[in-house]
C-alpha cells in the first residue's frame, strides 16, 4: 500500500471516531438546552408574556444542536475531502 492509501485509511479512521464522538456528545448537549428552555430560564413555552430578545435568544438556543451535527458533519467529510485533493 502507497503512502496516500495509507493517509487515505486514516483520514477515513479519524473521520469516523470524530463522528462517533460528536453524536454521543449531543446527548448532553441536548439535556442543556432542554434546561435552559424551561420556564425559569428563558421560558420558550409562553411566546405571550416574552419579548423580541428572549424569543430571538429562543431561537438561537433551539439552533445549537442543528448546528452542532451540520458541523459535525462538514468536518468529518471535511477530513475524508482533504486526502483526496
Amino acid at each position: 500500500m502507497n503512502k496516500k492509501g495509507q493517509a487515505l485509511g486514516i483520514a477515513i479512521v479519524v473521520a469516523i471516531t470524530f463522528f462517533m464522538v460528536g453524536m454521543i456528545s449531543i446527548n448532553f448537549l441536548r439535556d442543556e438546552v432542554t434546561n435552559a428552555r424551561t420556564s425559569d430560564k428563558l421560558n420558550c413555552g409562553n411566546a405571550s408574556a416574552i419579548s423580541d430578545g428572549t424569543k430571538f435568544a429562543c431561537l438561537a438556543v433551539d439552533l445549537v444542536v442543528p448546528g452542532f451535527i451540520i458541523t459535525i458533519i462538514l468536518t468529518a467529510g471535511g477530513l475524508i475531502a482533504l486526502k483526496f485533493i
